[in-house]
């Protein structure tokens, strides 16, 4: 099994374009789980920040 990876919110708003804004809103909803380390580091999956992006149907 692979050891868990983990990132800022700031490397995944990088990483896919989401504002840090809106993947704090996800996590204060229960949309997206994030792991606190201390006071006021949170660190997310980048699979389960990828898991709520979806395609765009194209004409």
């Amino acid at each position: 099994m692979y050891p868990k990876t983990y990132e800022t919110l700031a490397q995944a708003a990088e990483r896919t374009g989401i504002t840090v804004k809106t993947l704090r809103r996800w996590i204060t909803s229960g949309r997206l789980p994030a792991f606190r380390y201390g006071a006021r580091l949170i660190r997310v999956e980048p699979h389960e920040v990828d898991r709520l992006m979806c395609a765009v149907k194209t004409a």
